[in-house]
């Protein structure tokens, strides 16, 4: 396999990391705005010619199908922020490149309801244009991180073994994770954070379709595994929330975060001050978004593993029916920050996030995987993923109780 790394930050570093180990990628371009950047990396790699470094305007359509044609690429894996994926996408399609990303093309609130009725969702961009990739015969990846991507495998992998009816499919993400010498240090890109954290979440039920409700709505304490314990959840946008009811059959799907009221409180002055913005503001002559200036104040995750301990984890939580009896599963992975530190150098946020896109791309590079058209992790046979999961060095666990006692969440 022959990919171009589009974004070389803390999870592109992780992927980048964790390819080296896999003599099946022959090369893998590391791309990124900040050239420096990608070649801090390459030389952590120590080889030039498997890692070429290369300087890339992600959004710029034309510059990326030029780095994809003169290296040749059979993928174009796309690790940045989810405002530069049009291009991206375009461009792969352009090439004729296998496409992949760990997060959907953005929303766009409702303009008169925006806590009760869809915008524009997540990733309604690729899905309008899944015919034209399908009758071109090509693969567009959408989702295939850990959440969204291990986590919809998990959704499908339960409705495929683990029940014969679901009522709901809820994605649950919380931790135990400490900075050291931080009051305010998020663990993943603050730019994703503050999109996904601040925008209407969405919910799907069976008699509604999608709909929208306010930020960080509907409070649960989640009993989460491996020492973590209980943790309140909030209504988060999240992509599972699109793509599971596209696959799979459930009355309900939601996606809840453990954020913490600490943080919550942060991201809702952003907001108050209108720091959130994705809009640029002239300030002394010079063009800025204010999230950007957030953004740039803020420490870079993918530095933050040494000040970093406790444990993430994330998974699917499933209720239903199997052979007429009442079942609750909760499929998950627990990163350790310590263990992902010492194996691979990366802090467990980001290196939990990369290791699904490269087991996607052994499964693709190897024929147990394919497809053509925009699909989601949901349309592929979830086994083989799961069964490499323990070689990559992330483990999934389950959690089952066929009562489904409510008070057990």
């Amino acid at each position: 396999m022959r990919a171009l790394l589009v974004g070389v930050g803390g999870v592109g570093e992780a992927i980048a990391v964790m390819a080296q180990e896999r003599p099946w990628v022959e090369r893998l371009v590391l791309a990124d705005f900040n050239l420096p950047r990608a070649l801090e990396v390459q030389k952590r790699l120590g080889d030039a010619g498997r890692f070429p470094a290369e300087s890339i305007d992600a959004s710029d359509q034309q510059q990326i199908e030029t780095i994809a044609a003169r290296h040749g690429v059979d993928l174009i894996m796309n690790a940045v922020d989810p405002v530069f994926n049009e291009a991206i996408f375009d461009a792969a399609f352009e090439v004729g490149s296998t496409y992949m990303d760990m997060a959907m093309t953005l929303s766009s609130p409702h303009p008169e309801s925006p806590y009760t009725r869809t915008g524009v969702k997540l990733g309604d961009y690729q899905f309008e244009r899944a015919e034209k990739w399908e009758k071109k015969g090509l693969l567009a990846m959408v989702g295939f991180g850990v959440e969204p991507g291990m986590a919809d495998v998990f959704a499908r992998y339960a409705s495929d073994a683990l029940f014969d009816e679901i009522d709901e499919v809820g994605v649950r993400d919380g931790g135990d994770l400490v900075i050291e010498g931080y009051r305010f240090a998020p663990s993943f890109s603050i730019w994703t954070t503050i999109e996904e954290c601040l925008n209407p979440p969405v919910i799907w039920e069976r008699d509604r379709g999608w709909f929208t409700t306010e930020p960080f709505s509907e409070p649960e304490v989640f009993e989460f595994p491996d020492g973590i314990g209980r943790v309140e959840v909030v209504n988060v946008e999240h992509e599972e929330v699109l793509l599971v009811p596209r696959w799979i059959d459930a009355r309900r799907v939601t996606f809840k975060y453990g954020l913490g009221n600490e943080f919550i409180e942060v991201l809702k002055t952003l907001h108050l001050l209108g720091l959130d913005s994705k809009e640029k503001v002239k300030v002394k002559g010079v063009e800025v978004a204010p999230r950007d200036v957030v953004a740039a104040c803020l420490p870079d995750p993918a530095r933050l593993g040494d000040k970093m301990h406790g444990k993430t984890c994330a998974g699917t939580w499933v209720t239903g029916k199997k052979d007429g009896r009442l079942r609750e599963v909760y499929l998950y992975q627990v990163a350790d920050n310590a263990e992902c530190m010492r194996r691979w150098g990366c802090q467990a946020v980001v290196a939990q996030t990369a290791f699904s896109p490269l087991i996607a791309w052994d499964l693709l590079e190897h024929g147990q995987w394919k497809g053509k058209g925009v699909l989601g992790p949901e349309a592929f046979d979830p086994l083989p993923f799961m069964e490499k999961m323990q070689a990559y060095g992330f483990p999934y666990g389950i959690r089952d109780s066929r009562a489904a006692a409510a008070g057990a969440r």
